[in-house]
């Protein structure tokens, strides 16, 4: 199977590319579930190192059956590698840790919500894209949008400075990661591309999990579900997403999608879990909807 038919399968026709923002928005903001149920019974990065390998195997195995196209030099995989390991390894090792540590969620999406503007401010120098006017509204516009969202939850005490660091290096990871995927990414394959930064990951795990962390798992039903969730729903189904629209927009506009998972998250509490749902909240999730818009708008 082609590389294009691949691109075709995961675009699709007009109707499909237009459902994909919203498809990775919402499996996107699901990923507090696999924290919820599953950091109880495993440290941090070990369920880290069990999702991302037991992924790289699953994707190895599909891309060897459907004969997907693999890197043609050392070159190109390391890349691929590299952009794996900081959109899988730095961002999420640094998301679980904070939260495995108390930092508050809310906190957490408001630090990780920074990353829109961040992406914009560097696409420029180092992609060649041009930000708007309008774009920069929009962006901002969609900061306090997650700021309304999640300002009941922004208690930060003395003893959250180490866990808020953990959060500010995922930031910095996915950011980067998002950059360097667009600018060297864009021509791998998902099946094989993906399981190569799914299996980089986990080495780097592999070697770190056990030097830190007593890589004791207690296999309860809530840790079973947690894992299988995050492998299939977010490993494979929303990353997929994330990897076909970096592919196919800007950069900046691809990550102001961002800001729409803690309004989605909070819906999904408020929902599944009866978590509280504040007017302001709910006014911060109509100014976030406004500000991607503002930058999606063509």
């Amino acid at each position: 199977m082609s590389e294009a038919a691949t691109g075709a399968k995961v675009g699709g026709g007009q109707p499909w590319l237009r459902l994909m923002p919203g498809l990775f928005v919402l499996l996107w903001s699901t990923g507090f579930i696999g924290a919820k149920y599953g950091l109880p019974y495993v440290e941090p990065l070990t369920f880290l190192l069990l999702r991302l390998g037991l992924v790289a195997v699953l994707l190895a195995l599909v891309a060897l059956a459907t004969r997907a196209p693999w890197p043609r030099d050392w070159r190109t995989a390391g890349r691929i590698a590299l952009a794996g390991l900081l959109v899988h390894g730095v961002y999420l090792s640094g998301i679980f840790i904070a939260i495995a540590h108390g930092l508050p969620a809310g906190v957490t999406a408001l630090v990780v919500g920074i990353q829109p503007l961040l992406t914009a401010a560097l696409s420029g120098p180092l992609l060649g894209e041009r930000v708007t006017g309008r774009q920069w509204a929009g962006l901002l516009l969609g900061l306090v949008g997650v700021g309304l969202v999640v300002r009941e939850k922004l208690a930060v005490d003395a003893a959250h400075l180490g866990p808020l660091g953990f959060a500010l290096v995922a930031l910095v990871g996915i950011t980067l990661g998002t950059l360097y995927q667009k600018r060297h990414g864009g021509g791998m394959d998902l099946r094989s591309g993906t399981a190569i930064q799914y299996a980089a990951t986990a080495l780097a795990l592999a070697v770190v999990a056990p030097l830190t962390e007593t890589m004791q798992v207690q296999w309860t039903g809530e840790f079973v579900f947690a894992l299988l969730w995050l492998c299939f729903i977010l490993s494979v189904g929303a990353i997929f997403l994330l990897f076909a629209l970096i592919r196919r927009g800007a950069a900046a506009k691809v990550a102001s999608l961002f800001y729409l998972t803690p309004p989605v998250t909070a819906l999904i509490a408020w929902a599944m879990f009866g978590e509280r749902l504040g007017v302001v909240a709910v006014a911060g999730m109509a100014v976030a909807v406004c500000g991607v818009a503002l930058v999606n708008r063509k």
